[in-house]
């Protein structure tokens, strides 16, 4: 009898626990298309070629993960709180019609069991379509062809891991929920929709004071942040935990001081303040920021982590890429530091060991670098030389142009790292090319691109003939596929983390609010009927739930957007020194996933108010 009631309740209440059912299903999706990450493509790859970056990329997403489970508890804990207060009338009509508190325990006990089942299988079969998608995207990273390990995968460690995890987390809800229910005395029950909080009316002087003195304290802690930097400010405690402690207490005075300040702000404009339900909406929105001033903080603080995390993880990216890039020109660069005693004939190497350059190669160059002289080039800070006609060569094919200075010039250091892939260590100068009769070999660079066919074979084959030389010469071998193998170890660590922790604080900061907005929906049903009563119109009273849902979504988001945008600033400095950073493509991305997932809540939290208000 228990099964069949708590199924019909799941089934009869499911809008209730459409948002409950919805934040359970992302948070199991979340949670195991991370812990699925070493079945992923590029881990895989990383795998195979023993990159020393799988294991750490592993345990810190283990040691992450536990911190997720524990954040996506206390979320689910709240959400379970909500539904009970939703349900308070109901369960103690069952009191009334003689079950006892044991039993009515055991039926909820029940029905979370069932929404539990159903969010964990929802979620998993959501997580392997994610795990997919995030492999595509990990993936996207390589330069080379790895289409072949791009597949729709179901890592059975990490949903067993999953399921233990919400297996632990739904049995806490269970339990919790019996006790909650065992201790509530029954007029409790059945009236506890009745109780109204009290609005209290705050001078507006003090109300002005304080969001003054909020606006202040933000503006000290961003200074602090700006002119120090991110890494000075948070490396050293004096200034972190001011600057910490300044942003938060702000935060807490500006949301503490808009139940006075803008309920006196509107009341003085008439025409505003008596136009449709908007004293309703008004004093229903201002008696719950009265109380909830704590939560609108957190959900602020949630958002710029979610915010800033996650455009910070694709900003770095950018970066590391543009690092990459710089570091090889070319598919693979051959250095014969013993150039000044024997120069290689590569040609007649490969074609001697069964390699045909000509088809297996889109292009090649060799060059010889020669020792800088003083009395010869006329310029001292240098230690190598190079004809302007090599120089021009190695240029035009990374599509650069033609050097058309004064000779003999020195190159800058941004320049130099465009002669060779990997590390060429010279500072050079340019010279005309009838100048290098009277200077020394001191090096030969070979360089090549391969054709687009085979990279990675080509590069096996050219390696095995050019190793055997370190025999009884110095001969360093630099490939581009191995710079982006040991960059993408790093890649995918920053990536994943931050999206990882970006997407569970952009997750708990919408699921609190929508939480809090349905709860307050729900005990504004008697309201809306009153109004109902009075003569308001459906579509005013549906007006007025969309507009307070959109006042609580949007204010903690404002705040929160520019909280990010003076620590985005902060952190591109750093990442910035680094390389080149692509600010507005990390902005952009980041924006469409606060506008899916927050957008999504605030979407779905504002249908269901609206009918709650069409309803009532």
């Amino acid at each position: 009898m228990f099964s069949k009631l708590a199924l019909r309740n799941v089934r009869r209440s499911f809008r209730d626990y459409g948002v409950y059912l919805l934040t359970l299903t992302f948070g199991v999706c979340l949670f195991y298309t991370f812990n699925s990450i070493d079945g992923q493509g590029a881990m895989a790859y990383l795998s195979r070629n023993k990159n020393p970056m799988v294991e750490p990329i592993m345990m810190l997403v283990d040691i992450f993960s536990v911190f997720v489970a524990v954040v996506l508890a206390c979320l689910i804990l709240y959400a379970n709180r909500f539904l009970l207060r939703r349900r308070k009338r109901e369960l103690g009509t069952y009191l009334l019609l003689g079950l006892s508190q044991g039993q009515v325990s055991r039926l909820l006990f029940l029905e979370t069991g069932l929404i539990g089942i159903v969010s964990l299988a929802a979620g998993l079969a959501l997580g392997v379509a994610a795990s997919f998608g995030m492999s595509a995207l990990t993936l996207s990273m390589f330069e080379i062809n790895v289409s072949g390990m791009l597949a729709l995968t179901f890592s059975p460690k990490a949903a067993g891991k999953t399921a233990l995890y919400f297996g632990v987390i739904f049995l806490l809800v269970m339990a919790l929920s019996g006790v909650q229910v065992s201790k509530s005395k029954l007029i409790d029950l059945i009236h506890g929709e009745r109780k109204n909080e009290v609005l209290k009316p705050r001078p507006l002087g003090v109300a002005v004071f304080q969001f003054v003195l909020g606006v202040i304290c933000l503006l000290a802690a961003y200074a602090i942040l700006l002119i120090f930097g991110m890494a000075l400010a948070v490396a050293i405690p004096f200034l972190c935990f001011p600057m910490l402690g300044l942003g938060t207490l702000g935060t807490l005075l500006i949301f503490r001081s808009l139940s006075g300040f803008v309920m006196k702000f509107v009341q003085s404009r008439p025409g505003l303040y008596f136009r449709d339900l908007h004293v309703f909406t008004l004093r229903q929105w201002i008696s719950k920021v009265h109380t909830t001033y704590l939560a609108q903080t957190v959900v602020c603080i949630l958002l710029l982590l979610a915010i800033g995390i996650t455009a910070s993880s694709l900003g770095l990216n950018s970066t590391l890429s543009a690092m990459t890039d710089g570091e090889a020109p070319f598919d693979i660069t051959v250095q014969n530091q013993s150039g000044d005693t024997e120069l290689i004939d590569f040609d007649a190497l490969f074609r001697a060991g069964g390699f045909d350059p000509e088809e297996k190669l889109a292009w090649s160059y060799d060059t010889v670098f020669y020792y800088n002289e003083k009395e010869v080039t006329g310029i001292e800070d240098a230690s190598g030389a190079i004809r302007v006609s090599d120089y021009d060569a190695l240029m035009v094919r990374q599509g650069q142009s033609a050097y058309a200075g004064p000779l003999p010039a020195l190159l800058e250091w941004q320049e130099e790292d465009k002669l060779a892939t990997g590390n060429l260590g010279l500072a050079c100068v340019v010279i005309p090319d009838d100048m290098a009769g009277q200077l020394e070999p001191r090096r030969q660079v070979w360089s090549a691109d391969y054709s687009p066919e085979d990279k990675e074979g080509t590069e096996r084959q050219l390696l095995e003939l050019v190793l055997p030389l370190r025999e009884r010469l110095s001969v360093r071998p630099e490939t581009r596929l191995s710079i982006y193998a040991d960059m993408v170890g790093n890649k995918i660590l920053a990536l994943f983390l931050g999206l990882y922790l970006g997407f569970t604080f952009l997750l708990a900061a919408a699921a609190v609010l929508a939480l809090q907005q349905l709860s307050q929906g729900a005990d504004n049903t008697g309201r809306y009927a009153v109004l109902r009563r009075l003569g308001a119109e459906e579509k005013q009273m549906k007006r007025s739930a969309v507009q307070q849902v959109a006042l609580a979504f949007l204010l903690p988001l404002a705040l929160a957007l520019v909280h990010s945008a003076v620590g985005m600033k902060a952190a591109n400095d750093i990442i910035a020194t680094a390389g080149r950073i692509d600010s507005a493509a990390s902005s952009l991305v980041t924006a469409g996933v606060l506008l899916a997932v927050y957008g999504g809540y605030f979407l779905a939290t504002a249908l269901a108010c609206g009918r709650m208000a069409k309803n009532a």
